[in-house]
């Protein structure tokens, strides 16, 4: 089986996993060599993700891949959570996101500039409209993105934090 149509399978497989336990499937990707591959699944729902919830979808993920015994060489498993500076792969990651800090490095310079850092302002039109720190509000298509992450804004989310007696 080609690797494409491995990695569709997974992501279908890991998707119907995910939902089952009640969680939201975010990515799934395989990396490493064929001697050392590893299938990384990403899980999130809006509370955090417990060691629990990877744990059931990493079994059921498991056992359905090895019943169909379609990865041609020996592999690891590993389902967690995208982390507080989770990767942003679609459109529908930015419209969940609007309002979050974000840096977004696009494929063609924008006004001399590719890494942006800012506020998801808006998703418009397949477009990302994004209030960067540097360069004020930039638009650009989709299609350009070559990497994005959510950015932990530090200081607010210490903010948020009530605090402790000594």
């Amino acid at each position: 089986m080609e690797n494409h149509s491995i990695e569709q399978a997974i992501r279908r497989i890991a998707a119907d996993a995910a939902a089952e336990r009640g969680v939201e499937f975010v990515h799934a990707e395989i990396v490493g060599t064929k001697r050392n591959l590893t299938v990384r699944v990403f899980i999130d729902k809006p509370e955090g993700v417990t060691i629990e919830d990877c744990s059931v979808v990493s079994k059921r993920i498991g056992a359905i891949l090895d019943a169909d015994d379609f990865i041609p060489s020996a592999y690891l498993l590993e389902v967690s959570s995208p982390g507080l500076e989770r990767e942003l792969y679609n459109l529908g990651d930015f419209e969940k996101f609007i309002g979050q800090r974000a840096k977004v490095k696009v494929g063609t310079a924008i006004n001399g500039q590719k890494v942006f850092i800012g506020q998801i302002a808006a998703v418009e039109d397949g477009e990302i409209v994004l209030d960067d720190k540097t360069s004020g509000t930039v638009r650009f298509p989709h299609s350009e993105v070559a990497k994005a992450n959510l950015r932990v804004d530090l200081e607010k989310e210490f903010k948020k934090r009530p605090e402790r007696a000594l």
